[in-house]
């Protein structure tokens, strides 16, 4: 496997466990995080979506992860959902509508979307 495979293996791999590891306490926190972070959730299906959403993502970092060259062209939508989060939590916090920490989870987002747009040019396909 070369350097750039290894690179790209290594990066949707830790993106894939870190999103699991984030987003299924998720599906047991709504009352929590409606005490934690007023207001409770109002529309649930939005909440549960988001979540869905995102997990299946999850797991199609992990499959990216375990062979990138076949996927390659599917980390390019992959940077697009780290971004369609962070964006709107970045506007969505200038306008004081969001809390500090979910900024942070926000710019780790982008930090991803930059390292799987690296993975991508890392990832070219070989000249035949």
């Amino acid at each position: 496997m070369s350097t750039e495979h290894r690179f790209a293996r290594r990066v949707f791999t830790l993106a894939g466990i870190y999103g699991l590891l984030v987003l299924l306490p998720q599906y047991f926190m709504e009352e929590r995080l409606g005490i934690d972070y007023p207001p409770p959730v109002t529309h649930p299906e939005h909440f549960y979506g988001f979540i869905g959403v995102a997990l299946a993502w999850q797991f199609a970092f992990l499959l990216i992860a375990r062979d990138p060259q076949r996927y390659r062209l599917f980390m390019l939508p992959a940077v697009l959902e780290k971004l369609s989060f962070a964006v709107p939590v970045f506007v969505l916090f200038a306008q004081e509508r969001v809390t500090g920490p979910l900024v942070g989870f926000a710019a780790l987002d982008v930090v991803l979307g930059a390292l799987f747009l690296l993975a991508f040019r890392q990832c070219r396909p070989s000249a035949a």
